[in-house]
C-alpha cells in the first residue's frame, strides 16, 4: 500500500507555512519542507523560514540542513524527503511537505530516479532546462532529433529528450505515494500587496543585516543566488540606491510567485483553494479527513 502524503504547494507570501502547521497539529503530522533555500543555516529571514515558535509548534524536517557553502539539488531533496517520510511515518505521524519549488515537488511525486551508473544531478539539471523551454522549442527539439513519442505533451517529450541524451539506464520507479496535493492561490493584486508587505517586514526584521553577512563572506555560493538576497547586493556594491534594491526584490518577488503558479497549475495535479475564501481551512480540513480515512 501506498504511503499517503499532504502537500501544501502555491507561491511564496500564499500562507503555506500557516496553513502546514494548522494540519500537522490536526492530523498528528509532522513538516518536510519543500523549499530549495531553507535547507540553509543562518539565512532566516530571506528564506521565509518557518520561526523557532512555529517550528516548535510542528516538528520541521530540512530545514537548516546545509551550510551556505554547500550546493543542493533536487536530487538531494527527494533523497532526504525519502527519508524524512520514512522516519515519520515510523514515528506513527502523517508526512505533510510544504512548500514552494515545483521541481522539488514533482521530482518527488513522479519518482523520478535513475538506475545504472547516470550522474543523476546532471540528468535533473537537464531536466530543469528543458522544463524551461516553451512547448513549441521542447517539440521542435524532439523533431530534431527524430524521437518517437507516442503523444506529444511535455511530460513525454521532455522523458524522450532525457533517455535520447543519458541513455535507457534511467528508470522511473512507480512512487511509493499516494498524495494529496493542496494548492493555495489569491487574487493577483492581493497577492502582489501580500509579498510587498512581506518584503518590508523582511527589512524592519533584519534582512538587510543577513543579506550584508552573505555579500561579505560568500557571494559567490549557490544561496546567495536565490531571491532575497541577490537583488540587494548591488546596494552593498554602490550600484544602487537601497530604494532601487528594495523595489527591485518586490519585483522579483512577485515574478517568482507568478512562475510558482504557472508550474504547479501547468505541470501538476494541484487542487487549488483561495485563501481570501472564508470557508477555505474548513473545506481543507473536511478534503484532508476524508483523503486520511480512505482505505
Amino acid at each position: 500500500m501506498k504511503t499517503k502524503i499532504i502537500v501544501v504547494a502555491g507561491p511564496t507570501a500564499v500562507g503555506k507555512t500557516a496553513l502546514g502547521i494548522k494540519l500537522a497539529q490536526a492530523v498528528g503530522g509532522e513538516i518536510i519542507s519543500g523549499d530549495s533555500q531553507q535547507v540553509y543555516r543562518q539565512l532566516d529571514i530571506g528564506t521565509a523560514k518557518a520561526s523557532p515558535v512555529e517550528q516548535a509548534a510542528a516538528r520541521h524536517h530540512l530545514i537548516d540542513v546545509r551550510e551556505v557553502t554547500d550546493t543542493y539539488s533536487a536530487y538531494d531533496f527527494v533523497r532526504e524527503a525519502k527519508l524524512a517520510i520514512e522516519e515519520i511515518r515510523a514515528a506513527g505521524k502523517v508526512p505533510i511537505i510544504v512548500g514552494g519549488t515545483g521541481l522539488y515537488l514533482q521530482s518527488l511525486l513522479e519518482g523520478y530516479h535513475l538506475g545504472g551508473q547516470v550522474d543523476q544531478d546532471q540528468v535533473l539539471a537537464y531536466r530543469q532546462d528543458l522544463e524551461g523551454l516553451s512547448d513549441q522549442a521542447l517539440f521542435d527539439k524532439v523533431a530534431e532529433q527524430e524521437l518517437v513519442i507516442d503523444q506529444v505533451n511535455r511530460r513525454r517529450a521532455i522523458r524522450a529528450l532525457e533517455l535520447a541524451r543519458f541513455g535507457q539506464e534511467m528508470v522511473n520507479q512507480e512512487p511509493p505515494y499516494h498524495p494529496l496535493v493542496l494548492g493555495l492561490t489569491d487574487d493577483r493584486d492581493r497577492l502582489y500587496q501580500r509579498i510587498n508587505e512581506r518584503v518590508d517586514q523582511m527589512m524592519a526584521t533584519g534582512l538587510l543585516a543577513e543579506a550584508k553577512w552573505l555579500y561579505d563572506n560568500y557571494p559567490q555560493v549557490q544561496a546567495s543566488r536565490g531571491i532575497g538576497y541577490k537583488e540587494l547586493f548591488p546596494y552593498f556594491a554602490g550600484q544602487q540606491s537601497l530604494e532601487e534594491a528594495v523595489a527591485k526584490l518586490k519585483q522579483n518577488t512577485r515574478r517568482f510567485a507568478k512562475r510558482q503558479l504557472t508550474w504547479f497549475r501547468n505541470r501538476m495535479a494541484v487542487d487549488f483553494y483561495d485563501i481570501s475564501d472564508p470557508e477555505m481551512e474548513s473545506k481543507i480540513r473536511q478534503v484532508v479527513a476524508e483523503f486520511l480515512a480512505e482505505n
